[in-house]
């Protein structure tokens, strides 16, 4: 592997990891101070996509796209919360799962449906199509764009969460929920808010990797599950373990996927190599979360108690 080739990767897997973290930051936030496991959020995030696609070809502006992305998901997350999902937090974990899973099959079934089967693609304005120098390398100016706003969104995360009276609340909710309610908040509307502000985090990655990737039933399945490898190593409830976990997990993947198998290749047959290197390589994270888990049972950065 040649330096070149080395740091084009690792700029991919970082860029990777902002969309990882921006899937992650809602479902940790959800799952840690809500104790709500949403198996949907998968959903959210390929409805977010949708909704892009669907700005995009409607107005031809890149800006609304996005924009659509995250508030069509905000929206349809504030819904979805308030017509069913609220009543399921006081009740066990596995009706979280059972309920959710259903959604999640509910939810392809009527992408299916509006959209069609067909991958659903959006085309990148000419400003972001473009490449620029970086490092002695061409780097995509859109792959740049995804790390400058997934870097933006954490930044504006942890003011709100640290720095403003509705992150208050959202600690204090977590920490003692019958105080908090006590004190004349609606915990309700609270955990509504909480639930939106994560699908639409969610459905602003699905807008974000629109262009490069195809929109289609189901696309929120397998990240999903990468997702929860990242809050597993971060720590369940930890926006900046969510943050972190996600950009070591972003590169791990990424190297991993071209290290591996040119390793493999220097000692074994090139058959085999090209046969186990892809297998190899797509353990690469789960291995790093069992490393993780035995040394860390609470990942990387638990949250603190206060």
């Amino acid at each position: 592997m040649t330096p070149e080739l080395l740091l084009i990767q690792t700029l991919n897997g970082l860029q990777f990891g902002v969309l990882l973290f921006l899937m992650a930051a809602g479902l940790t936030l959800v799952f840690g101070i809500m104790s709500f496991v949403n198996l949907a959020h998968g959903a959210l995030y390929m409805f977010g996509a949708y909704f892009a696609a669907a700005a995009w070809n409607a107005s031809g502006s890149f800006l609304l796209a996005v924009l659509g992305g995250f508030g069509g998901a905000f929206v349809l997350g504030a819904l979805v919360d308030r017509v069913g999902l609220f009543a399921l937090y006081p009740r066990d974990h596995l009706d979280h799962v059972l309920a959710t899973f259903g959604l999640v099959l509910f939810a392809n079934e009527l992408a299916r449906m509006i959209w069609g089967a067909s991958p659903v693609f959006m085309e990148l304005p000419e400003s972001l199509a473009a490449s620029v120098p970086l490092l002695g390398i061409n780097y995509p100016v859109y792959r740049m764009l995804i790390i400058v706003v997934g870097l933006a969104v954490a930044a504006c995360l942890y003011l709100l969460i640290e720095r403003t009276r509705v992150g208050m609340l959202i600690r204090a909710g977590a920490s003692n929920r019958a105080m908090v309610s006590a004190l004349g908040v609606n915990i309700g509307w609270l955990n509504t808010f909480i639930f939106a502000l994560g699908a639409g985090l969610a459905g602003l990655a699905g807008a974000m990797v629109g262009p490069i990737m195809s929109v289609q039933p189901g696309m929120g399945d397998p990240i999903l599950i990468t997702t929860l490898v990242v809050i597993v190593i971060g720590g369940i409830g930890s926006i900046r373990g969510a943050f972190l976990g996600a950009l070591v997990v972003g590169v791990v993947d990424t190297v991993g996927r071209t290290l591996v198998p040119a390793l493999l290749r220097g000692a074994l047959a090139p058959e085999m190599a090209n046969t186990l290197g892809p297998a190899l390589s797509s353990l690469a994270v789960y291995v790093l979360m069992a490393v993780v888990l035995a040394l860390k049972p609470d990942g990387l950065f638990p949250v603190r108690k206060r």
